[in-house]
């Protein structure tokens, strides 16, 4: 008697809330011979389920940049309940990643590209003196600055804007942020949708707030998407400002010229933490 073949088990897409300390890590992407967020959290599900998908997340932050609400998205057969898949990952994960929720979410899902606005936050400690246990998550800044002149720059940020300026210069940035070539794209099969350093801003804002360790200055900041070191190089721009090294009114010039070298500097990766991320769901 033949026996009757076992059906396949159903696949279903998982949706991960998670948060990290991003002191040790090379950031959120697996790289060969490095550690990373986005390695760890796959080697823990490889343990946990016998399954190794590679957990896809909504940006790629970088190394020494936190998390308070990044999502991963991917696929599993195993069939786990939600509430054992998140309490048994946080058990092999290391202390400086955890979940703070698991859920199965439609097939279409997609972590990055499901996202329709994300909200970092950039911590800067205006004490004299930065605590120890403080120094890993934030930029301790000590020039006098003019609260005021922030905001004011901030605000020009909102809306949509061209943030060529604010990208990092990456090797691979024709590629990244490549203008639509109209003869090249028809004589693919399947067109790539054009990339763009257009992004529109929801909202942009500074404000002081004081803490048991010492007075913080807080970027926060709502998009619909960033590009490499935006919300990093927004920042040391804006410091410029708030320390009259530049003028608020340069700020529109900046974005016009599309040309990083018009902006400032790069502000320090341990300063910036990636808050939420929103779905239409």
């Amino acid at each position: 008697m033949t026996e009757q073949a076992q059906p396949a088990p159903a696949i279903q897409t998982w949706k991960l809330t998670l948060a990290y300390d991003g002191s040790e890590f090379r950031g959120w992407q697996v790289q060969p011979g490095k550690r990373t967020v986005q390695g760890e959290l796959q080697a823990a599900l490889g343990r946990v389920t016998g399954e190794s998908p590679l957990p896809q997340g909504s940006g790629r932050t970088d190394a020494g940049v936190h998390a308070l609400g990044q999502v991963a998205s991917f696929v599993l057969a195993a069939p786990i309940p939600a509430e054992n898949l998140q309490r048994a990952l946080n058990r092999t994960l290391p202390p400086s990643i955890r979940i703070l929720e698991s859920r199965t979410a439609h097939s279409g899902f997609h972590a990055r590209h499901s996202a329709v606005a994300k909200t970092y936050e950039y911590r800067i400690f205006r004490g004299a003196i930065c605590p120890p246990t403080l120094a890993r998550y934030v930029y301790a800044c000590h020039w006098r600055m003019d609260v005021a002149l922030l905001q004011r720059s901030a605000q020009l940020i909102e809306g949509e804007h061209d943030f060529l300026s604010f990208a990092a210069t990456d090797p691979d940035l024709t590629t990244r942020y490549r203008e639509p070539d109209p003869k090249c794209d028809l004589e693919m099969k399947t067109p790539p949708a054009p990339l763009t350093t257009m992004r529109t801003i929801f909202s942009s804002d500074w404000e002081e707030r004081e803490t048991e360790a010492g007075a913080l200055l807080v970027y926060r900041v709502r998009g619909s998407g960033f590009l490499h070191h935006m919300v990093r190089n927004l920042v040391g721009t804006m410091l410029e400002v708030g320390r009259a090294k530049l003028r608020v009114s340069q700020i529109p010039e900046i974005l016009a010229a599309r040309c990083r070298d018009a902006a400032g500097p790069t502000a320090p990766a341990r300063g910036l933490f990636l808050v939420s991320v929103d779905y239409d769901e």
